[in-house]
């Protein structure tokens, strides 16, 4: 169901409607380890396991196994500048089973790449900056080109 106002049809005019859910989903990576098959997300508070359902298999096209919720209480803290107590907001964990044999990995967004002639002189010029810090960290005030 959604709360959005759709402009009003006129005879002749093509009918414009699109469909906007009033859900959200966020996809996370697990902090303890996952079986392969199972997917975390972050959901709005109002969703419930058959909306979550619902919402990946009819939008993604994701067969969907089996949903477990739960809801995670927001961190209080103290906040620096007044003193006074400051809670974030309460938030839904979704973990979604997918049938056996589907698997859900994370795609590498920053591939790791080659390093180059010029991050290579970089590392070494860096390497013996530090370990000209390093000998002469011990006296103050002399001047670097002072050493022996």
């Amino acid at each position: 169901m959604s709360t959005r106002w759709y402009p009003i049809y006129k005879r002749g005019s093509p009918q414009l409607r699109v469909f906007l859910p009033n859900f959200w989903l966020k996809l996370i990576r697990p902090v303890h380890k996952q079986p392969p098959n199972v997917v975390q997300f972050v959901v709005s508070v109002e969703m419930t396991k058959h909306d979550v359902k619902n919402y990946l298999e009819k939008i993604y096209n994701v067969p969907v196994v089996q949903v477990f919720t739960r809801i995670v209480s927001g961190e209080t803290r103290q906040d620096p500048g007044k003193g006074y107590v400051v809670k974030d907001d309460d938030y839904k964990l979704a973990y979604v089973t997918l049938p056996q044999g589907k698997t859900f990995e994370f795609p590498e967004l920053y591939p790791k790449e080659e390093e180059s002639e010029q991050d290579k002189t970089q590392k070494e010029l860096k390497k013996h900056f530090k370990n000209f810090v390093d000998r002469n960290k011990d006296r103050p005030g002399a001047p670097g080109w002072f050493s022996f």
